[in-house]
């Protein structure tokens, strides 16, 4: 049989070692905890800087969601045309297959054809036109019936395919503007974020600091804060266009928006343009070919000026180095120095 012996009990020495051991491991946690500085909370400007750099990513998918809510827009008014097509062709279908019935029916009256004609009415006619004894019963009228039903079957099978194919274009996306939309927000909501870690003292010298370098580019294009209709300088469209667009100073930016009292980049320099008699493209990555592209040097009042590598932020040349844009939700609609932002080319609209 197995024998139970019981456990020695723990010696005076061994309860001292690990009581010391113990102590210790206490001691050292308590040393590292305090030896741990607390992260330190960023600064303002640091909070700046990381702050615009989630504006410009929410920007970049803005312009994105931009041009796929551009694309769902023409793809619905597609769809809606050829439906439309079909249910017009479909009543045509009707009244040919009507007609040749009604012929049908005279003939058969009259002694002529067989009354299986009318089978003709409710398929695919080539069958029948297949059979040369057919043909010789069938009067001229009714061939050109037949012709005129198999043409426009063909047709209405083609645009039922079209809306079908544009209907898949159309779930595709708006799968991307949920995306993109989903990505501008998320920058959008991490950039707030940051803002609200600050104090409201922090918070309210940024807006100061923002206004008062609008203030300054207002001042240094010509015009000044609340500057009206005609204060910047500019000749034709363009200068109309920066002239509408100036009445918006102080409005805010928020994505996707083109007025009246809220706008994205592009949603304004639309919107600017339009009041000067001119259509152009909805997105940042369109207007750069809604004219000719120049250079800093040849820029004048009203010209669409494009920054960053990727190109998807747009203002208007304001003059004297300054660009009048929706610039972010901090800044909003104002006047700015071109050269806070990598300025890549300028476009001449008409």
């Amino acid at each position: 049989m197995a024998s139970h012996r019981r456990p020695k009990p723990p010696t005076r020495t061994r309860v001292s070692v690990l009581t010391a051991l113990a102590t210790a491991a206490v001691a050292l946690s308590s040393q590292s905890a305090m030896a741990a500085p607390a992260p330190d909370k960023p600064n303002k400007d640091e909070v700046k800087t990381k702050v615009d750099a989630l504006y410009e990513e929410s920007e970049q998918a803005t312009e994105q969601f931009n041009g796929a809510k551009d694309r769902q827009d023409k793809l619905e008014k597609e769809i809606g045309y050829l439906q439309d097509q079909v249910a017009r062709g479909q009543a045509d279908l009707n009244d040919l297959r009507n007609t040749l019935g009604s012929m049908a029916t005279a003939q058969y009256r009259g002694g002529g054809i067989d009354p299986s004609v009318a089978l003709l009415l409710s398929g695919d006619p080539q069958n029948y036109l297949d059979s040369s004894a057919t043909l010789q019963q069938l009067s001229g009228r009714q061939v050109e019936a037949i012709s005129k039903i198999q043409a426009k079957q063909r047709e209405l099978a083609q645009q039922r395919a079209d809306a079908t194919g544009k209907l898949a274009d159309l779930d595709a996306v708006r799968k991307e503007l949920a995306e993109k939309k989903a990505t501008a927000q998320s920058k959008l909501a991490d950039a707030q974020a940051l803002l609200n870690s600050l104090t409201a003292d922090e918070r309210s010298q940024l807006k100061s600091d923002a206004a008062k370098d609008g203030a300054a580019s207002a001042k240094a294009a010509g015009g000044g804060t609340g500057a009206k209709p005609g204060a910047a300088k500019g000749s034709g469209r363009a200068g109309a266009a920066l002239a509408a667009a100036i009445t918006q100073e102080g409005d805010a930016y928020h994505m996707g928006d083109t007025g009246p009292n809220s706008w994205d980049c592009s949603g304004l320099t639309q919107w600017a343009y339009a009041q000067a008699g001119v259509s152009i493209s909805r997105t940042t990555y369109t207007q750069v070919n809604d004219g000719t592209r120049i250079g800093m040097s040849e820029l004048q009042p009203g010209d669409l000026v494009f920054f960053y590598s990727d190109l998807h932020h747009v203002g208007l040349y304001a003059g004297n180095g300054q660009v009048f844009h929706a610039s972010n939700p901090t800044g909003g609609v104002r006047y700015e120095a071109m050269k806070n932002m990598p300025f890549q080319f300028g476009v001449r609209v008409g």
